[in-house]
């Protein structure tokens, strides 16, 4: 905004400045066609009074005011006629009762007239001339009706004074800042609460969990502080919303595996061992399932601060669970990493990929790798892969690449699901790849600053 103001001013400026010098032109030329009429018509008077016939003098050039009358025009064939100053001179002639015939009006630069070359010796000399520098010489030559005589009237051009220029210049370029100077003060004055508040936006979006103190107090002009106290409002309902959810989640998760604990005590008495497993592997993953949607629902609340974690350690505790269980699932090559990380989130992520190659493929490898500034945590498999046009769709909730639900395959299709949303919990991504050489790898990866 400010430059886009920086540059409307600065081709305002440029235009009242070269308008500004426009008008002194317009005033010069002015000056010039009062000039010659005065002479023009003080002349004529002072000739009519005592009848004295004007004659150019000889031995020396004449007097610059002085009207001459001379038999001919002194126009020549290589003078340009200025024909806007012979309109003026005209109305001002006709308005004083002179009766023109015709008018001319011409400028011949100084050295090539005799006046002008007088004056510049002069003033070489040093004399007493305090006229300025002449330039040109503006001759009017005009033909009364009814008269075969010119009455030729002279003035001198001077120099432009250069001081004009500069001044222009200097107070087009002192309005520009100053004006420059407020409008950027102004809008500091609205940008800079706009900036706190798009700190705390961001801040409140990746950690919902911000403190109320920590909010923009409304300043600025009167449509920001709008704008800060409506945020306010909705971060206040947001937060209170999400506590409310919270609160719910608890109760759900409370009242729904105590049931099931409830039952997993009863189905000891059957005594069909078969029957009593199997009862107990679905009890069992139904707590799973419940576990992973109520950790997806409260993946944007995290209530465990971030802690620096050696990430292969951490991968490796994962990969050893699995071992202790003689579940197919080893340790690949791995690079130490720490970062900052919430150990128990993180380590949900990566158990939800191994778990899912395993229900898949039969088995996984874990891997961790510095590649560029990310930290990638990668799980292959041999197993059968994804098609490529739904690796997107695999990430989302209730979504699996198996549509039977038993043991074997199954699952609530939210593994990939929380395993991305953990990721991006940390600034990180989960990326699905079918390899080259057959099978899957998701890597989760993380931003090593």
């Amino acid at each position: 905004m400010l430059l886009a103001v920086a540059l409307a001013l600065l081709v305002a400026q440029g235009i009242g400045a070269g308008i500004a010098y426009r008008a002194q032109l317009e005033r010069e030329d002015n000056g010039i066609v009062h000039s010659l009429a005065f002479r023009m018509i003080g002349g004529r008077m002072l000739r009519q009074a005592d009848g004295r016939e004007l004659r150019p003098p000889r031995g020396r050039p004449p007097r610059t005011g002085r009207l001459l009358r001379m038999d001919t025009t002194p126009l020549l064939d290589s003078d340009q006629r200025k024909r806007k100053f012979e309109v003026r001179l005209d109305d001002i002639l006709a308005a004083q009762g002179v009766e023109a015939a015709e008018i001319q009006v011409f400028e011949r630069d100084a050295q090539d007239t005799a006046i002008g070359r007088f004056i510049e010796r002069r003033r070489q000399l040093g004399g007493r001339d305090r006229r300025p520098a002449p330039k040109s010489v503006v001759i009017a030559a005009v033909r009364e009706q009814g008269s075969d005589d010119w009455m030729v009237a002279r003035t001198i051009r001077g120099e432009r004074e250069p001081r004009f220029l500069r001044n222009l210049i200097f107070q087009t370029l002192l309005i520009y800042v100053v004006l420059i100077g407020v409008i950027a003060l102004i809008l500091r004055q609205i940008t800079k609460p706009l900036a706190a508040l798009t700190r705390r936006v961001e801040d409140f979006a990746a950690n919902p969990t911000l403190s109320p103190e920590g909010r923009v107090e409304p300043q600025g002009p009167l449509d920001t502080r709008s704008l800060i106290a409506a945020h306010n409002a909705m971060e206040a309902r947001i937060g209170a919303l999400l506590d409310e959810k919270d609160v719910m989640l608890g109760a759900i998760g409370h009242d729904l595996k105590t049931p099931l604990a409830a039952l997993r005590v009863r189905i000891e008495s059957v005594d069909d061992d078969d029957e009593r497993a199997k009862m107990a592997g679905t009890i069992e993953d139904i707590t799973r399932t419940l576990d992973d949607i109520l950790s997806l629902a409260r993946v944007g609340r995290p209530s465990d601060p971030l802690e620096p974690t050696e990430i292969s350690a951490l991968t490796a505790s994962v990969v050893e669970e699995f071992e202790d269980m003689g579940q197919p699932v080893e340790l690949g090559d791995t690079q130490r990493i720490v970062l900052s990380v919430r150990a128990t989130w993180l380590r949900r992520a990566i158990r939800n990929l191994a778990s899912n190659a395993l229900r898949y493929a039969g088995g996984a490898c874990v891997t961790v790798k510095k590649r560029g500034n990310l930290a990638v945590i990668s799980v292959t498999d041999d197993g059968p892969g994804i098609p490529d046009n739904e690796l997107d769709r695999m990430m989302e909730p209730f979504e699996r690449g198996d549509p039977s639900r038993n043991r074997g395959t199954g699952g609530a299709g939210i593994g990939l699901t929380l395993a991305r949303a953990i990721a991006e919990q940390h600034g990180g991504s989960l990326v699905l790849e079918n390899r080259a050489k057959g099978g899957l790898s998701a890597e989760l990866r993380l931003p090593l600053g």
